[in-house]
């Protein structure tokens, strides 16, 4: 394997331009959130503090170590310190590539936006994109690794790029059966899967608020279904809308990894839980990843022209 390439045909970590800030409601808390993305140093990676509680637990890396299993959305622990749906901020940070970045937040989720990545996507634009003097270093796949649970299954497998393919099989007609392949790239992950919204039942979100969840939850933030029938006044963005937001899901869950990634992942009819199990099984088995340093993006396809560092310990992600 060829280790010489030079510095100007590495990747570089990429941050913020500036800080710039949102705001929203929680998809299921309900209350108010206010949100501000803020430029971070090389090696930072992607950290959320909570500006509404003090001491240690206030600030929390967004990586698998701090994650828990929740079948609901994506959720951040550290010292009883909770930070929940961070999957869509995640998504989008993710498909353009931003390494660093700290995210100041003054609740315990992530506003939910209009359900989907787009928001974030605007924000990361009008912030605009920095380039840092870092290379980029990303986890690369040597080895399937898989997780599975009854007709559920999530796997990572070795490529030359991160890709992305998921299957969905519903009995709704709704929604019935559907699959999507990508290769991940800012340009094709924000045409072909940022404004695809999250979805749920009708009859779900009435027992999720009788749970105290979904408080925030309205036609205005996610796609609705009633049996065959789609509620949403403008109906989908995409005719496959319910897989390209499984995709959008999978990308922010992949993220908890720490690093780009450098492989493929198929889920079918996998959720949250199970993606970060998938990871957290991943980084556990070092015959099964490496770091490698990115080569600029034309070179990306050729395998020999990875650079792999020393060896680092997977809890250091």
């Amino acid at each position: 394997m060829k280790t010489n390439i030079t510095a100007n045909r590495v990747q570089k970590q990429k941050t913020l331009k500036s800080a710039i800030n949102c705001s929203g409601v929680g998809l299921h808390s309900g209350d108010n959130v206010i949100m501000t993305l803020h430029p971070a140093a090389p090696d930072t990676g992607v950290v959320f503090r909570r500006t509404d509680v003090a001491g240690k637990g206030a600030v929390i890396p967004a990586t698998w170590e701090y994650a828990i299993e929740s079948p609901l959305c994506t959720m951040l622990v550290k010292d009883d310190v909770k930070i929940g749906t961070i999957e869509h901020l995640m998504s989008a940070l993710a498909g353009f590539g931003i390494d660093n970045c700290y995210i100041d937040i003054n609740a315990c989720e992530v506003p939910v936006m209009d359900g989907s990545s787009s928001p974030f996507v605007f924000l990361i634009e009008c912030a605009g994109i920095l380039e840092q003097n870092a290379p980029k270093r990303a986890i690369r796949i040597l080895k399937e690794v898989r997780d599975e649970e009854d007709n559920r299954s999530g796997s990572l497998s070795p490529n030359e790029c991160f890709s992305v393919s998921f299957e969905i099989d519903f009995e709704s007609q709704a929604i019935g059966h559907q699959e999507l392949y990508m290769e991940v790239r800012a340009d094709r992950y924000k045409q072909e899967v940022s404004r695809a919204r999250t979805f749920g039942f009708l009859h779900e979100a009435d027992q999720l608020r009788k749970m105290g969840l979904a408080r925030g939850g309205s036609l205005d933030n996610a796609i609705v279904i009633d049996g065959d029938t789609i509620m949403n006044e403008g109906g989908l963005r995409y005719g496959n809308e319910f897989v390209r937001h499984k995709v959008l899901d999978s990308i922010g869950d992949l993220y908890l990894a720490g690093a780009p990634i450098v492989g493929h992942y198929h889920g079918v009819r996998t959720g949250h839980a199970q993606t970060y199990r998938l990871v957290k099984k991943l980084l556990a088995d070092n015959s099964a990843w490496e770091w490698v340093t990115l080569p600029i993006e034309d070179t990306v396809s050729h395998s020999a022209s990875y650079t792999v560092p020393q060896r680092a310990a997977a809890a250091s992600v």
